[in-house]
């Protein structure tokens, strides 16, 4: 039903707004106030977490798949809706045209929302332009890369499968996977939730030659491969993205699993999921690199100032390109602090080498990335704020092998309150993804800078150590 309603909305010239399916009431309620959306589809959790939102827009029509509850009084049945124009032998009674649509390149297609480093989460509004240059480079890059290996053109016979076991809400699930079958007349395999030992039965039994997720995904299934004895060998690429490998995960894919080579790459959600990639060899040579520039984008290391930086020395990573957007939805503040001269600050710390092989090594921006999944520090921090015993709140991130960062907390409260407390209080307020694993309670005030700033990255130091990560 997400594939089905995505192509409807988007041959008619409408919106497809993608949302995440794991926020609260009070997510939800901002991102369809925010947006405007006329016309939502939910299944039963999502309907369960609508029926908590107070003041719903009057005017948005609700329409519920895989529920036989409707907890909304405003909720149709999907399958009413789409049977209403249906006879007693299920065929159509009435002749249905397809609505005229004249849909220009630059026209808004989509939005997909991410976290900033404070407050709530920004639109990224895409153009059929933007989606099309991203899917369509995916594709001149990969012939390119034949052609520099000397390889010919893909067989297109038998048809090749992908596995689905990343969300659609982030253009990973839906450009790289989703959209990018189209393109490749891929056969889609889909999962309803992560399980290892399910993925690896589907790729033996479904014969499927692609997977793409993030490091914590792709890391499970080269451990299970080990121990299981599932055949895998229809696995040609293993890809992965939303946050780096261990180097140690890229040699084990290589030397683990015979036929699959290592993929990886570097983009944005404002970047339609494209930016640089690399894979095979040159990834296992480089297992800390995030490859070369896409065809279609340039790649800039920049001061402070904007003056471009020569090989070598690291400073902020800028973009531009077709797939780009051209700005957030109702956000001219976000436009002007992110773009910059036509280029896109990514608020990632990197540099080039003198082969033009990128690599990230920080970033500028207060985020926790846990998954793939972008967490906003100050988000976090404003909802420990919101419990009566706590006066000052730092969030960061804390080094995790599977996932590559767990959200970590230290708190300075006025009261005795213990850590299970806080994140049952939490979870009322934020998705599960973005409540701290680790909370740091303390009696006295947070240490600060000369200036009045919580001194973020010692605190961070200071629990890694604890922790022994």
């Amino acid at each position: 039903e997400w594939v089905l309603s995505f192509m409807a909305i988007t041959s008619v010239g409408a919106i497809a707004v993608a949302m995440n399916s794991h926020w609260q009431p009070d997510e939800l309620r901002y991102a369809l106030d925010d947006s405007g959306a006329k016309v939502l589809f939910a299944d039963r959790e999502r309907l369960a977490i609508l029926a908590r939102c107070v003041g719903l827009p009057d005017d948005l029509d609700v329409l519920a798949v895989h529920t036989s509850d409707l907890p909304i009084d405003r909720a149709r049945h999907l399958e009413t809706v789409l049977g209403e124009s249906l006879d007693a032998n299920g065929q159509a009674s009435t002749t249905v045209d397809m609505p005229l649509a004249t849909i220009r390149p630059e026209d808004d297609a989509t939005i997909f929302y991410t976290s900033g480093s404070t407050g709530h989460p920004k639109g990224v509004v895409s153009s059929h332009r933007n989606v099309l240059a991203a899917l369509m480079s995916w594709e001149f890059d990969g012939e390119v890369g034949r052609l520099v290996l000397g390889l010919g053109p893909v067989d297109p016979t038998p048809q090749r499968s992908a596995l689905v076991g990343v969300p659609l809400f982030h253009v990973t699930g839906s450009h790289a996977v989703f959209l990018q079958a189209f393109r490749e007349q891929r056969r889609l395999v889909s999962m309803y939730r992560w399980d290892v030992a399910v993925a690896a039965e589907l790729i033996e039994r479904e014969h499927i030659d692609r997977f793409i997720a993030p490091a914590a995904m792709t890391g499970d299934l080269v451990e299970h491969a080990l121990v299981s004895d599932r055949d895998l060998s229809s696995l040609v690429a293993l890809g992965g993205g939303g946050a780096p490998r261990a180097p140690e995960q890229v040699r084990n894919i290589d030397r683990e699993l015979d036929n699959t080579a290592p993929i990886t790459g570097w983009g944005m959600t404002e970047t339609n999921a494209i930016g640089a990639g690399i894979a095979g060899p040159a990834y296992v040579e480089r297992p800390d690199s995030s490859g070369r520039a896409s065809i279609l984008l340039d790649l800039r290391i920049v001061d402070d100032v904007g003056a471009e930086l020569p090989v070598g020395e690291r400073g902020e990573l800028v973009v531009r390109g077709t797939s780009v957007i051209s700005g957030y939805w109702n956000r001219p503040d976000a436009n002007a602090e992110t773009f910059v001269d036509g280029w896109l600050r990514t608020g990632d710390v990197a540099f080039l080498d003198d082969e033009g092989y990128l690599f990230i090594v920080d970033r500028i921006k207060d985020l926790v990335i846990r998954g793939g999944e972008n967490i906003g520090c100050g988000a976090v921090e404003a909802a420990l704020l919101e419990h009566p015993a706590v006066v000052e709140a730092s969030v960061y991130g804390v080094p995790d092998d599977r996932l590559g960062e767990e959200v970590g907390a230290t708190v300075f409260v006025r009261a005795d309150v213990a850590d299970d407390e806080l994140r049952t209080f939490l979870s009322e307020r934020l998705a599960r993804f973005e409540v701290p694993r680790f909370i740091t309670i303390e009696s006295e005030p947070l240490p600060r800078t000369a200036s009045g700033k919580i001194l973020k990255r010692g605190l961070r130091d200071a629990a890694v150590d604890r922790l022994g990560r």
